[in-house]
């Protein structure tokens, strides 16, 4: 279980863009986080990834309370979250290959050994080819880029998936195609989703519930379960 309680959270503490939230996933559940620019769904977001330490409130994760944050959380915390990022250029390393910045969290836990194996495993899935994987980012498309972080998001099998925005610089076909990547891995490993958007049609047809966040002066102010449409 992913659970967040009663999180405060923002960049100065005198003024949250979160307050008194609370959110809950089960193990192979997808649950879309809903709302508009600046309501604080991608706090939110990078507070469950681990990402970002809130001022007030606990995260639980696998039933074990979260201690730390970033590089200061256990390794096996912060290796069962992997994170997709709405744009790409800003979540990749400019100077690597594609192939290498798939296999980045592999030689930084120590599995050098796996690369190979992984990132040939990967690519297809992500629908990356051979030649597509040499080039650095800025000689590929902003969709192709978003294949290679969610397949760098995936490299590490985690338990958990974060897709914040993960479309939204999307053509409708890369979209669907993502989706239908990350839907693959939640059927094969029964990891958690927390999928993070403005777009509510996409969300209630790609998740389980949907949670509306309505914002009020950049705030977290009030939550409503949505049943998904189909």
């Amino acid at each position: 279980m992913l659970e967040l309680t009663r999180i405060t959270a923002g960049y100065d503490p005198r003024d949250p863009v979160v307050r008194d939230a609370s959110l809950t996933i089960a193990p192979g559940e997808s649950v879309g986080l809903l709302g508009p620019s600046g309501c604080g769904k991608s706090t939110l977001a990078k507070v469950a990834a681990l990402l970002h330490r809130p001022d007030a409130g606990t995260v639980v994760l696998d039933g074990r309370p979260v201690r730390g944050w970033r590089h200061g959380a256990p390794r096996a915390q912060r290796t069962a979250v992997g994170v997709v990022f709405q744009q790409p250029r800003l979540s990749a390393d400019p100077r690597l290959s594609l192939r290498e910045l798939i296999a980045q969290p592999l030689r930084a836990t120590g599995r050098r050994a796996e690369v190979t194996d992984r990132v040939a495993e990967l690519a297809p899935a992500v629908g990356l080819t051979a030649e597509l994987l040499n080039r650095r980012p800025h000689e590929v498309s902003d969709g192709q880029l978003q294949r290679a972080c969610l397949a760098r998001a995936l490299v590490l099998r985690p338990r958990w998936l974060i897709c914040d925005e993960m479309t939204a610089m999307l053509d409708a076909s890369t979209t669907a195609a993502l989706v239908a990547v990350v839907e693959a891995y939640r059927r094969e490993s029964g990891a958690g989703l927390l999928a993070v958007g403005h777009d509510r049609v996409l969300l209630e047809r790609w998740c389980d519930r949907t949670v509306g966040w309505q914002g009020i002066s950049g705030r977290v102010a009030t939550q409503e379960s949505m049943s998904p449409t189909g």
